[in-house]
């Protein structure tokens, strides 16, 4: 086993500072602080990633580099419980460091080495100099060595009996989606997470023709799924607000709320504007609320770009009342999402059991809410990106046995959702899975877990 030093031992000498010039140090460097700031700090990972606001080292990177540390943090993430287990297996006791800085220099490191196509020999010599810069991390400079030439070395016996699926899946939620899917499924659905989502788009019209145009193909209920990726502002029919980014799993709740055409319509909790823009695009006079100013005026900037007109107000729907009732209404409510794993790899890592407490609090009560909202006969759809039964079907029955007598559930149909028959529930409610496939052609596979629930009120 790999021993750890003296944690007394001094370091000899000062590190050479031509060493903060090599090639990717900096991209490695930064990958390393992001890493502990979203997994120790519970920053979110998008956060830290924006390019306006973001890690200040993140933000001072060339293009290449930033798109290098976005792969890196995206693999380390996917693949953090497995990292884990192998620096267990390395190492003859616990590091005593107390940051966590050596841990997340390891663990950039291997996630290089193990899922990235970078030589071994580069992860190890910068992970060592990162080590070597590192007032915290100096003295671990040769168990950081150590480790990774070991790992190299060893790889197929450290690796072969891993269990990725369990193992990259906190146990508490494992354990809900064993309970709300059993065994096999919440085993696919973990596997799912393993790899990044897809890049779909939704379009204002012709979904087959911007599918030929674009390269790609229909999924879902016309969403278009590309098979390559690329720079989406560079895409025909980004500068003329032809389409926008939008999983295929997340454009299926706007659809339940059927021809919105001439409707006033409430998108509640709506930025960043997906579901907002399929509303206008529809034909609705749309009015988006949403708590954050920032969020909706990103929102506003996706509508001026995409041509569409609609009502934004800034407010916290526990104290917004609107002046007057609206034909139809679809909150997005506020939720753990964790049904969007795969492209946001960090939500295992920074959402505990007691966030999923207080947010079914929330959607309960903003469920009661916006049901006076509408008019008699007009429908809502409450819809959240949560694998959790808390945020959905036990969200939904108990808001029903709430509301008894006022409001009746109206069953989705998988003809209103691409034919999608596996993600409608006996119910009658929609739940996608990461794991189902995004057309009915089974080639397509994953999409965000999603929930949705349809209501129309007495």
């Amino acid at each position: 086993m790999t021993k750890r030093p003296n944690n007394k031992q001094k370091p000899s000498g000062k590190p050479a500072p031509e060493q903060a010039e090599k090639p990717g140090f900096a991209a490695r460097k930064v990958a390393a602080d992001i890493l502990g700031n979203v997994v120790h700090k519970k920053r979110p990972l998008d956060g830290e990633l924006d390019i306006t606001s973001g890690h200040s080292g993140f933000r001072a990177l060339a293009g290449n580099d930033r798109s290098l540390v976005r792969a890196i943090i995206g693999a380390a993430l996917r693949h953090r419980g497995e990292i884990a287990e192998i620096l267990d297996r390395l190492l003859d006791r616990p590091i005593p460091e107390k940051t966590g800085r050596i841990l997340d220099i390891l663990h950039v490191a291997i996630a290089q080495m193990l899922f990235l196509d970078i030589p071994d020999r580069a992860a190890v010599s910068l992970a060592v100099d990162h080590a070597g810069l590192d007032r915290r991390a100096r003295p671990y400079k040769g168990l950081v060595n150590g480790v990774l030439r070991r790992l190299g070395r060893e790889r197929d016996e450290v690796t072969g009996d891993l269990d990725p699926a369990v193992l990259n899946t906190p146990d508490w939620l494992m354990e809900s989606w064993q309970a709300a899917y059993g065994v096999e499924t919440a085993r696919e659905i973990a596997r799912a997470h393993e790899s990044e989502a897809a890049l779909d788009l939704s379009v204002k019209a012709d979904p087959e023709e911007w599918a030929r145009k674009l390269d790609g193909q229909i999924v879902g209920a016309g969403s278009i799924r590309l098979v390559r990726k690329g720079a989406v502002d560079a895409l025909e029919g980004y500068g003329d607000g032809q389409w926008w980014v939008q999983d295929a799993a997340a454009a299926l709740p706007a659809r339940l709320l059927g021809d919105v055409k001439g409707l006033r319509v409430a998108d509640l909790c709506a930025a960043p504007g997906g579901k907002t823009a399929q509303l206008a695009a529809a034909g609705a006079s749309v009015t988006a609320v949403d708590i954050s100013k920032a969020r909706l005026k990103r929102l506003e900037e996706n509508m001026t770009r995409l041509g569409l007109t609609v009502e934004t107000v800034a407010a916290n729907l526990r104290a917004f009342e609107p002046e007057v009732l609206f034909d139809a209404i679809l909150l997005d409510a506020p939720c753990s999402a964790t049904g969007t794993i795969r492209r946001h790899p960090d939500v295992p890592w920074i959402k505990k059991p007691y966030d999923i407490e207080k947010l079914t609090e929330i959607q309960s009560e903003l469920l009661d809410r916006v049901m006076g909202w509408v008019k008699p006969g007009g429908l809502v759809v409450y819809c959240t990106c949560s694998l959790e039964a808390a945020e959905g079907e036990a969200q939904v029955a108990g808001f029903l046995e709430r509301q008894a007598g006022k409001i009746e559930l109206v069953p989705v149909e998988a003809t209103e959702v691409g034919g999608l028959a596996e993600c409608v529930t006996n119910e009658g409610y929609l739940r996608c899975l990461p794991c189902h496939s995004a057309a009915v052609n089974p080639v397509s596979k994953g999409m965000d877990g999603f929930f949705a629930a349809r209501f129309r009120r007495f």
